[in-house]
């Protein structure tokens, strides 16, 4: 069993977690559709944790363990290997590797990210409790990857037709804001769907009682279509739906998304730090949203 977490060799493109959970599955399905629309490699990698109690027991551990142990981590990569295959079994042209790996789970994949386009991860595990709405990966990799990160929950499209839905995207006029409003256009053009640009011009529903209520307004509508002016000359296909909100951003944000085929926000936003890992925002965004979230990260 491979141990290196980061030398391939190969280009990684879209690395999508597997380890056999629902979540995990529908994460390798879309994972692998997004590759198709990227024309990019799709690796599929399993990380068998180390550091677990068999590592500190201090009694044998038989042959048959650890070969039962292997075995189970081949059919985990080999079952999600399939997964993949048979999304994609129209365009059988999309490269698919397979990484087996033997390493803490998240350092090995925050490893993986240094050289991925995106890396893909189910909204929780199989060590997930009930209806835990972020597991201990996607919180890892969402905190600390070098690229960005989706997060696939495995739940009901809201929609009858999801693949003719929206994108939606939150715009702050942040760093971070301006990477999730290229992503959010480059994933728009490649499904071929409206793109909805959501700007929170407050953040505290107190400041509409101020007196300056209407030039506050009219300064967000100013900046959203500054913003949005260049990226729609380099992607003239897509048709853009500016949207503005007075308060409450990640409220806002769910709403839209309640309506979209995928989210995209950026890692941390205008109220940030600049070393903040991940903005209150964006987290209550990738912990509540029912439909898929691209957080906008870099290295």
């Amino acid at each position: 069993m491979s141990t290196d977490a980061v030398s391939t060799g190969k280009p990684l493109g879209i690395v999508v977690a597997a380890d056999g959970s629902p979540a995990s599955r529908v994460a390798v399905d879309w994972a692998a559709r997004d590759a198709e629309l990227r024309g990019a490699t799709l690796t599929v990698v399993h990380v068998v944790p180390t550091g677990t109690m068999v590592s500190w027991m201090d009694v044998p551990i038989s042959e048959e363990y650890w070969a039962e142990r292997d075995r189970l981590a081949e059919k985990v990569l080999t079952d999600a290997v399939g997964v993949a295959a048979d999304a994609i079994s129209e365009h059988p042209g999309v490269v698919v590797q397979r990484r087996l790996l033997s390493a803490p789970v998240v350092p090995a994949l925050v490893a993986l990210s240094a050289d991925a386009d995106m890396v893909v991860v189910g909204c929780r595990g199989l060590g997930g409790v009930g209806r835990l709405l972020l597991g201990s990966v996607s919180s890892g990799l969402v905190h600390g990857a070098h690229c960005p990160v989706a997060v696939i929950r495995d739940e009901d499209p809201l929609m009858p037709d999801p693949a003719h839905a929206p994108v939606v995207v939150g715009i702050d006029g942040s760093p971070a804001s301006e990477l999730a409003t290229e992503i959010a256009f480059e994933e728009a053009t490649r499904r071929g769907v409206e793109l909805v640009a959501v700007h929170v011009w407050s953040d505290r529903s107190d400041d509409l009682a101020t007196p300056y209520w209407g030039d506050l307004q009219r300064t967000a509508e100013v900046m959203l279509a500054g913003h949005l002016k260049e990226w729609t000359k380099r992607y003239p296909e897509v048709t853009v739906r500016p949207v503005l909100e007075c308060n409450h951003p990640a409220r806002q944000l769910l709403t839209h998304a309640d309506k979209a085929q995928l989210l995209v926000v950026g890692s941390h936003g205008r109220g940030g730090f600049a070393g903040m890992l991940l903005g209150s925002v964006s987290s209550a965004v990738v912990h509540a949203a029912r439909m898929p979230v691209i957080v906008a990260r870099a290295d």
